[in-house]
């Protein structure tokens, strides 16, 4: 299995968001949300809580339904018809806050589960594949354990081998960190780093402000459902543009 290759043609897009509005009933989430990733581009999303940000990312592989706009992955508009989906979700990896490990499964088995059944793998290839990921991020000793016997921060790396076994050009982390004990956080944060590093295409919501400082090519914050505010790292912390997002800096940082 070949490592995602450092972007060697920045113009080309992975991910193109046009005109994104999203309700919940009367509750307006996204509003008219415009958006272009380049292949190798590493953003990272920030916020406060319920301004839209894990809402946004769980559109584009359509766990969370839209009303309004087009959303384009590799190529493929996303529609609601579920060969699409399914043609999206081949493309996009998802790491979420609260692991989604299957608890009856060993950890090679969450592994190999989605090559199997989704690229029709055989038993030793999608065994071989995982166990190449699991090395990744460092527990291939954990392999034939259940999850509920592996920490918080394992169960997490765990479930980014599991995003990296179906050979994703995108991955998207919904605050990967945050149902974690501090000590937890920075083995998963090194290996986010890492894969960032090799040239993945991350898009990334998270608290995390010195992952954002070290990796992001650019960070968005949103506000109300609304990109407020973007830009490359050192302006966005060191001179912010709009008063929302400087209150916002000042109290994280």
């Amino acid at each position: 299995m070949e490592y995602p290759q450092v972007n060697e043609n920045p113009g080309e897009m992975v991910v193109s968001i046009s005109g994104l509005n999203k309700w919940f009933g009367d509750l307006h989430v996204l509003k008219n949300i415009d958006l272009e990733v380049a292949k190798g581009e590493r953003i990272v999303i920030a916020g406060p809580s319920g301004s839209g940000k894990s809402t946004l990312i769980r559109c584009i592989n359509f766990l969370e339904k839209y009303q309004q706009g087009e959303i384009v992955v590799n190529g493929i508009t996303l529609t609601d018809d579920h060969k699409t989906i399914e043609e999206v979700r081949r493309e996009v990896g998802m790491v979420f806050q609260g692991f989604n490990l299957f608890p009856h499964l060993t950890i090679l088995e969450n592994c190999t589960l989605g090559p199997i059944r989704g690229f029709k793998l055989n038993k030793e290839k999608a065994s071989q594949t995982a166990m190449h990921f699991l090395e990744k991020v460092n527990i291939p000793e954990q392999a034939n354990k259940y999850p509920g016997q592996l920490s918080g921060g394992q169960q997490q790396r765990v479930a980014i081998a599991r995003s990296l076994c179906m050979n994703p050009d995108v991955m998207l982390f919904d605050e990967p960190t945050s149902a974690l004990d501090p000590e937890m956080v920075k083995e998963v944060l090194d290996i986010m780093v890492d894969l960032a590093k090799e040239g993945m295409t991350m898009l990334c919501v998270t608290h995390e402000m010195g992952f954002a400082k070290e990796v992001a090519d650019r960070v968005i914050f949103m506000d109300k459902g609304q990109i407020v505010e973007q830009n490359k790292p050192v302006e966005f912390f060191t001179n912010p543009q709009h008063e929302r997002t400087k209150l916002f800096l000042k109290q994280i940082l």
